[in-house]
């Protein structure tokens, strides 16, 4: 379990800052449906498109932790579920957005259990003795 841990905190920091970059070079270009929503939504589509590369990067700060701890994941994890109900709550609003917002949605609902399942798999593993391998170096 500790090993799945450290690859899921690896693969969720690396997406959450390619995904990141990819609002703020794209802006509305990178959200299906939105390509003629305007100046303000592309402005505030890049700001946020930095921040989620920060929430990414706080993911990899976690996952070169020996070990991992499970408080900032537990947290990062409910950021992420937070993302989900939000979108729950903008499909009620406002109706069905794009397929692809859709999509993510189920993602944003499903993996923070895994997370909060996961969390304390490297510090009960660091307890018993069993350790993860190390991580590979980044980029």
């Amino acid at each position: 379990m500790a090993k799945v841990l450290r690859v899921l905190t690896q693969v969720m920091g690396w997406a959450c800052v390619a995904i990141g970059l990819f609002h703020v070079a794209l802006g509305n270009a990178a959200l299906p449906g939105a390509g003629s929503a305007g100046a303000t939504v592309d402005s505030w589509g890049r700001f946020m498109g930095a921040a989620f590369a920060g929430y990414g990067l706080a993911w990899l700060w976690a996952a070169r932790q020996h070990p991992i701890p499970a408080g900032p994941v537990r947290w990062l994890a409910g950021v992420f579920l937070l993302g989900g109900a939000g979108r729950l709550l903008s499909l009620a609003a406002h109706g069905r957005p794009h397929g692809f917002q859709i999509a993510l949605t189920v993602i944003e609902l499903a993996l923070p259990p895994v997370f909060f399942w996961l969390a304390n798999a490297e510090e009960r593993a660091a307890v018993t003795g069993v350790r993860a391998p190390a991580a590979p170096p980044a980029g």
